[in-house]
């Protein structure tokens, strides 16, 4: 029987080489995710602020989105080619929302039976401000999570 693996994609290389991992899996299905967060903050503004200063309240102009929206594909579009030697199916989503929230939801409503997550990068300063993707999908999800550095 096939798995089905859920592996988060944001671009970054710790993220690629998890999508890399779970397509060295035996018997399995894999999807990637990518989540655009609206709520998207600046790391160099105290707390929790959108560029307009308001605390949780997104303020991006359309076009920023349509262009995330866009990179996010783009990414997709890289991905598939990097998935044509791979053996199972593979498929990509795009979704918008809380990354953490997203991932599991689609882990659920998919009925995932595994999540490759690429291990956080080593900055400080984002570990202290928007804390750990992978540490909230690890704490909440219902299936393995298999975390890879």
């Amino acid at each position: 029987m096939t798995d089905l693996v859920l592996v988060p994609v944001d671009g970054s290389d710790e993220s690629r080489h998890a999508l890399e991992y779970a397509f060295k899996l035996p018997d399995v299905d894999v999807t990637a995710i990518t989540v655009v967060d609206p709520f998207d903050i600046d790391p160099l503004s105290p707390g929790l602020q959108s560029p307009l200063g308001q605390s949780g309240v997104p303020a991006y102009t359309p076009e920023w989105y349509e262009r995330q929206w866009d990179n996010a594909h783009e990414l997709h579009e890289e991905l598939r080619e990097d998935a044509k030697e791979f053996d199972g199916e593979f498929d990509s989503v795009v979704k918008l929302g809380n990354p953490s929230r997203e991932i599991l939801r689609y882990a659920d409503e998919r009925d995932v039976d595994q999540i490759v997550i690429g291990a956080a990068s080593n900055d400080t300063l984002s570990h202290v401000l928007l804390g750990s993707t992978a540490k909230r999908v690890a704490r909440r999800a219902g299936v393995t999570v298999t975390v890879v550095r």
